[in-house]
């Protein structure tokens, strides 16, 4: 890898986006670690690795935050967090947010991005889901982010190669990370005894935090963002999780109806 390249990981105080911070900064990287919460970063801030205080939500904020970054080579899209809850009781505001922060929010730091990048090239990755591409009930709003994530990286990639920019997405699977215990939103009426999707409730949502409780090692996703920004000829989407590799191909090879069935026998839907 020619020089020492500049990166910018999104969402870095926990989780997958702390792991990639760390990684690339061990790596040699000089690596600007964007939060809300950079008091999160000091038992890891370095010489390589620098906190950066930014608000998704806010553009004049984002565009202050990379202003102050002289050049970027590696911009690493990792903030966002999870709505559960039907969609017969998610009012607007809950509903807005989901897209405020893990759509708008990327855009705003990507659009913030490309002019550093468009002279000397970059890369862009966004960490998706592989509930980018497959639905689960009680996720749909979160669902619906990753699959415009999974879309802004499809058009992305035709926008930005005229300037030698990559742009590139993970699908993780789950992952043991504060992602259940701290970045999942619940809508409680959808969870109360007497709601129509109690069951459903009851019996999913547990699944899935014990899913991600007992999922794979985010090292893996900080290895792989290093990977497909140090080799050129990287894929335009990778996955990452035993959740992602199992039912990503099973996606690509089924029908919508076949592949619906096994989610469904899977989860154990009605």
């Amino acid at each position: 890898m020619a020089g020492r390249r500049v990166a910018v990981v999104t969402g870095a105080s926990s989780g997958m986006g702390r792991a990639a911070a760390v990684h690339l900064a061990a790596e040699g990287y000089r690596v600007f670690a964007a939060t809300r919460f950079p008091d999160r970063l000091a038992d890891v801030a370095s010489k390589n690795l620098t906190p950066l205080l930014i608000d998704l939500r806010d553009d004049a904020d984002v565009r202050a935050a990379l202003e102050s970054i002289e050049r970027l080579d590696l911009l690493v899209n990792n903030a966002g967090y999870g709505l559960v809850g039907a969609v017969e009781y998610v009012d607007e505001t809950l509903m807005r947010e989901q897209f405020e922060v893990n759509v708008f929010g990327l855009l705003r730091v990507t659009r913030a991005a490309i002019p550093k990048m468009r002279e000397n090239g970059g890369v862009i990755v966004n960490i998706s889901s592989f509930l980018g591409k497959i639905g689960l009930p009680l996720l749909t709003f979160y669902n619906a982010t990753k699959y415009a994530v999974e879309g802004i990286t499809d058009s992305l990639r035709y926008e930005l190669s005229p300037f030698h920019i990559r742009v590139h997405s993970i699908l993780p699977g789950f992952f043991d990370t504060e992602f259940a215990r701290s970045n999942l939103v619940k809508e409680p009426r959808t969870f109360e005894s007497d709601s129509p999707y109690a069951v459903l409730a009851s019996t999913l949502a547990p699944r899935i935090v014990e899913e991600i409780n007992g999922g794979n090692d985010p090292e893996e996703v900080a290895r792989l963002i290093a990977w497909i920004d140090q080799n050129p000829d990287a894929p335009a989407r990778m996955t990452a999780g035993e959740k992602a590799k199992k039912f990503i191909p099973m996606r690509r090879e089924l029908s919508d109806e076949d592949f619906e069935r096994r989610v469904r026998e899977y989860y154990g839907f009605a």
